[in-house]
């Protein structure tokens, strides 16, 4: 009992402790968060890069509160340790900036700041890129082989941490050269350069392979929080690819999404960790499967209505803009409801074929009872859907049964 009664406490203590740090890094990146706001301010920097900061308080909030709720999973950590990283690059270059660019001479440490700059963001993409989905979900790698890619990864962003901070270069375009960079070194960093950009991306694949090799494994709740992760993910390339029209035409539209977009990465990370409400990740995919395939499928059909009907017009009346217009956005209108309800069938049957399958069967099941009266039959097919729908190790049916028991009570026969 006294042994317990130790372990507790210094499991309470351990917690407490863990609570505390986590904190502690969330108030020092906020602090970081609203010097970089001021100074940028100072430097007339331009808003878009607020939007970065949002997504940094995204991360700090989802690793604060997952290194509280799980300090044992690194998860929370990796989140709390990039953000320093990238706060700390941030607040690094507006300093720097207006201590030799703004007001020269006016702050103490500036040449350090920029030398902090070139190179503070590398601990920051380890974190997240890579042993962010080695760890996740449990912390724990998929097994010990995987141990040779941490070592590899860490070993490739310290040659890119050095190689960052030795090189005299502008790295981020900000007007800031590395003070302390060697230019009697570029002969050597240049080519070691080139050689860990292709190393760095074989790592990104191997990180995400992992995340492949842990999903086929996995069992059904493992693999929900790996979906989460994966969907929220799965949207940056894809709006990396299709984002450059949104920039040209609406640039504030562009980075609200943007950083929703990215900020939506830590928060999937967090739920999928928290293992709260993890299987709406379901209803979601299917959700955007089907919307996303209806507004293309729209768009399509309304271009296409748009500008052959202009030329029908056109040929008829003359002025054929506005009444190609209307007919499209009236045929779009009447297609919506149909095309929604073939999309959805065709998606269920197509990725969620069980849940699909469950649901004819109820469907015919449902029609049956209407119309059967043989008590007996009804009880067979009754059997035959819960076997085929949830797929139990045993069903068994009890039936009232008419004949008296002898006692006054009810009567029940099993089939």
């Amino acid at each position: 009992m006294p042994e317990d009664g130790s372990q507790a406490r210094a499991t309470g203590m351990s917690a407490r402790a863990a609570a505390w740090l986590a904190w502690s890094a969330c108030g020092l990146t906020l602090v970081m968060i609203v010097c970089t706001v001021v100074l940028s301010l100072l430097n007339r920097r331009e808003a878009e890069g607020s939007f970065f900061l949002i997504i940094l308080l995204s991360c700090v909030a989802v690793g604060g509160l997952v290194a509280t709720r799980r300090p044992r999973n690194p998860i929370g950590w990796f989140f709390l340790a990039s953000a320093v990283c990238f706060a700390l690059q941030s607040l690094a270059l507006e300093y720097a900036t207006y201590g030799l660019i703004t007001d020269p001479g006016s702050l103490p440490a500036a040449r350090a700041m920029a030398w902090l700059q070139a190179w503070i963001w590398v601990p920051g993409v380890a974190l997240l890129l890579t042993l962010l989905p080695l760890y996740f979900p449990d912390g724990r790698l998929v097994s010990p082989r995987w141990r040779w890619v941490v070592g590899f990864a860490l070993f490739l962003y310290a040659i890119m941490a050095a190689t960052s901070a030795l090189l005299p270069d502008d790295a981020r375009n900000s007007g800031l050269v590395n003070p302390f960079g060697a230019e009697e070194l570029r002969p050597v960093l240049d080519p070691l350069d080139a050689i860990t950009l292709p190393a760095y991306f074989a790592v990104l694949f191997a990180a995400a392979a992992s995340l492949v090799v842990r999903f086929r494994r996995a069992a059904s709740e493992e693999r929900q929080q790996i979906k989460w992760l994966a969907y929220a993910a799965a949207a940056v390339p894809i709006w990396f690819a299709l984002n450059a029209p949104i920039q040209a035409a609406f640039p504030l539209l562009f980075s609200v999404m943007d950083t929703v977009i990215i900020g939506a990465v830590p928060v999937a990370a967090g739920i999928a960790v928290l293992r709260y409400r993890l299987y709406d990740i379901d209803l979601i995919i299917n959700r955007t499967l089907v919307y996303g395939a209806l507004s293309l499928s729209l768009a399509l059909v309304y271009g296409g209505c748009v500008i052959s009907l202009q030329y029908a017009f056109g040929a008829l009346t003359g002025t054929g803009a506005q009444l190609a217009v209307v007919a499209s956005t009236l045929a779009i209108a009447a297609l919506f409801n149909p095309l929604r309800r073939r999309i959805q069938e065709f998606i269920d049957r197509r990725f969620y074929r069980g849940r699909y399958d469950a649901g004819k069967a109820l469907a015919s099941f449902s029609a049956r009872l209407r119309e059967e009266t043989d008590l007996g039959r009804l009880g067979d097919d009754l059997i035959w859907v819960v076997r085929d729908t949830m797929q139990p190790s045993h069903v068994s049916l009890w039936l009232r049964s008419d004949a008296p028991t002898g006692r006054g009570g009810e009567s029940w026969r099993l089939r």
